[in-house]
């Protein structure tokens, strides 16, 4: 390991793409740390401790910290992740879209150009809601006087507007340099830096509950094996896949024979990623919100116990839409008729299978089983950060890295950066960081 990790510096392109890299993520931590004017930050950080598993806790997750601190990176790069899922979702149903992405270079090109002005549209909008949302608050630990926002108004909600989608902006903007210029990909790796950011504080904080008396040293010790072994479980989750072998037949043209080589189809066991945790979280936060408006309500707050982060119900209602949407999401990001189709054109055949519409049933039906014991172990994953801090007393910010979206983003990236690495040594004859094997990529976001 030492080794391929002096080997990177001994390769001038590997090394400058690294640094490079290196050099933006530290440029977008400490723009995390600029803060927007006319907010009372200390009164906001005693809001977020009482809501940190909450919807705002989650946002502030991906924005690494940025939006309980309201800095102008408070929005960190979830309007652009939501303008690419809106113009994927697009694409399955419009046919403009469909178009766009069956053009190539020109059609990512023009893709790519909407989802900028996807994300634009898209930061001004969350930015004006943000400026409302901290207009109404009021620290839950602070006097009932002191407000978050003292001086709210027009001027307080433009500012707030434009610093925020600027510093959206800048963050996408960021994210694409290091796609182009530096290693991985680079709106993956923001949040990548946003997530990991938090862990030294956690490590920390486990270590004062041990010096504290609160938690024994064999509790820790187990509670760190449990750590070790659903890591070890998310990257098989990630990496997991079923090789469907295909043969394309041979091509006489002219004086050239194209074609006659084998190849497989790689079908992933989790092909949704972290999305399904993503969609089953935002849909079980509308209860949440909608009870908040109700406190009086005896009703609401009989309710209010069935949908709280330690109930069974809630966890079996999650688990159960965890499964929904890994399903919902691979049939858009993955079609098989498509690949049936694109495989008969250029003359290939699953062996045993007669091509065209054989082919893609045959491609679904495989899918469909391999998705059941990957959205199974995905909801799992996703629920385990509740068990472990309903079972111990394990704070929110060290519980999350236990499972769910934490864990599936730090994984994933981590293993396609490695990946990345791992061919520059290999193109140019070095050992990479496994003697045997291969890291597989995954899907970006």
């Amino acid at each position: 390991m030492m080794g391929s990790l002096g080997n990177i510096f001994k390769i001038p392109d590997l090394k400058r793409r690294i640094l490079f890299t290196a050099a933006v993520l530290i440029a977008y931590r400490i723009g995390g740390h600029v803060p927007l004017p006319g907010v009372n930050a200390a009164a906001l950080v005693n809001y977020f401790k009482s809501t940190a598993s909450g919807l705002m806790g989650l946002y502030d997750l991906f924005a690494g910290g940025a939006f309980s601190r309201a800095t102008v990176f408070a929005l960190g790069i979830m309007p652009y992740i939501s303008a690419s899922i809106i113009i994927q979702l697009l694409g399955a149903v419009v046919p403009y879209f469909q178009k766009l992405q069956k053009e190539g270079e020109q059609g990512r090109k023009k893709i790519t150009q909407l989802t900028r002005y996807g994300t634009v549209a898209i930061s001004a909008l969350q930015a004006f809601g943000v400026s409302i949302f901290l207009e109404s608050l009021n620290a839950s630990s602070a006097a009932a006087t002191e407000l978050i926002v003292p001086h709210p108004g027009f001027g307080f909600r433009f500012i707030t507007m434009m610093g925020l989608t600027a510093g959206t902006v800048l963050i996408m903007w960021l994210g694409e340099l290091i796609t182009e210029r530096g290693i991985g990909n680079g709106i993956s790796l923001i949040i990548f830096i946003g997530i990991v950011a938090r862990f030294p504080n956690s490590i920390f904080g486990e270590f004062q509950q041990v010096a504290a008396g609160n938690r024994t040293i064999l509790v820790e010790i187990v509670l760190w094996l449990l750590f070790v072994g659903t890591v070890a479980g998310t990257v098989l989750l990630t990496q997991g896949m079923r090789k469907i072998p295909v043969q394309y037949a041979k091509r006489v043209v002219g004086r050239k024979i194209y074609g006659g080589q084998s190849t497989h189809i790689p079908l992933r066991v989790n092909t949704a990623g972290v999305m399904p945790i993503i969609f089953a979280q935002s849909i079980l936060f509308i209860p949440q919100t909608i009870i908040q408006f109700f406190p009086n309500s005896d009703f609401m707050v009989s309710m209010n116990s069935l949908f709280s982060y330690d109930s069974s119900f809630y966890w079996l209602i999650y688990g159960i839409m965890i499964v929904f949407f890994t399903y919902f999401y691979t049939a858009i990001a993955f079609n098989p008729v498509d690949v049936a189709d694109n495989m008969k054109k250029y003359g290939g055949f699953i062996p045993g299978v007669r091509p065209g519409k054989k082919t893609s049933e045959y491609i679904d039906h495989i899918l469909t089983r391999i998705t059941l014991p990957g959205s199974i172990f995905l909801a799992i994953i996703a629920i385990f950060p509740s068990f472990v801090a309903k079972l111990t007393n394990v704070g929110y910010d060290f519980a999350s890295f236990f499972g769910g979206t934490s864990l599936l983003i730090v994984v994933g990236v981590a293993l396609d950066t490695l990946q990345q690495v791992e061919s520059h040594l290999l193109m140019r004859h070095y050992d990479g960081f496994l003697k045997s094997g291969k890291i597989r990529g995954r899907r970006r976001f």
